[in-house]
């Protein structure tokens, strides 16, 4: 294993602990995406390129910005019922 290699391990380990960690879903999504690109980093020092620019789209974009529309409608819909219940 090369020095890359074992630094890419770690790059992994700190996010990956920091998304399961944290208790805020906002910062699970934005944790989560840091995740996805320290994994791409660690598939292109692992010789897996192909791999690494699909965990680029998918675990660094997609997913994260999934999540973060999901909570953000979650709540326009909490804002909107709170608007009728004080009404």
């Amino acid at each position: 294993m090369s020095a890359l290699q074992t630094v890419g391990l770690l790059a992994v380990a700190v996010p990956g602990t920091a998304t399961v960690l944290t208790r805020d879903p906002l910062r699970q999504a934005l944790s989560s995406g840091v995740l996805g690109l320290a994994l791409a980093v660690l598939f292109l020092a692992f010789g897996a390129p192909d791999v690494a620019l699909s965990q680029i789209v998918v675990a660094g974009v997609a997913v994260p910005v999934m999540v973060l529309l999901a909570l953000a409608k979650i709540r326009t819909t909490e804002r909107a019922a709170e608007r009728e219940e004080d009404a």
